[in-house]
């Protein structure tokens, strides 16, 4: 089992430095219940405080998060984010079912022509891949 979720690329997430913007090519590569890897085009210092946004939910799930790396690739850069609280931490995890149900919908219109209601995605989802995703206690140290 993966200890990490990967985020659907088309569930957008939006990320900016507690003070500024950031890079619009951010991309969220992974969730986990302590934080977020990301890829940006600008490096982020060790203990700045970036705000992570996921305007798919509603209300929008926002939280605050401490950049805890920051690495250079061949491209870019790769960032690890640390949830600031676990109750955030919690609910990213919550809300990162919710994109990822929202993943499977769209997918099953687009290979199966299938237009789901948000509830009918979900249990199909459940049914499917719930077992696949990671528990809480799979985060724990």
């Amino acid at each position: 089992m993966r200890a990490y979720i990967r985020h659907p690329a088309d569930v957008p997430i939006e990320l900016a430095p507690a003070a500024g913007t950031i890079d619009e090519e951010t991309r969220v590569r992974d969730v986990s219940i302590g934080g977020l890897r990301l890829n940006s085009r600008i490096a982020l210092e060790q203990d700045e405080l970036i705000r992570v946004r996921i305007p798919f939910v509603h209300p929008p799930f926002e939280t605050v998060g401490k950049v805890v790396w920051c690495s250079p690739n061949c491209t870019d850069y790769e960032i690890g984010v640390q949830f600031v609280t676990e109750e955030d931490a919690f609910t990213a995890r919550m809300v990162e079912q919710v994109c990822h149900i929202e993943h499977y919908r769209n997918e099953v219109m687009q290979h199966q022509g299938r237009d789901l209601t948000s509830e009918e995605a979900a249990v199909e989802w459940i049914q499917k891949y719930a077992s696949e995703f990671p528990d809480m206690v799979d985060y724990v140290e």
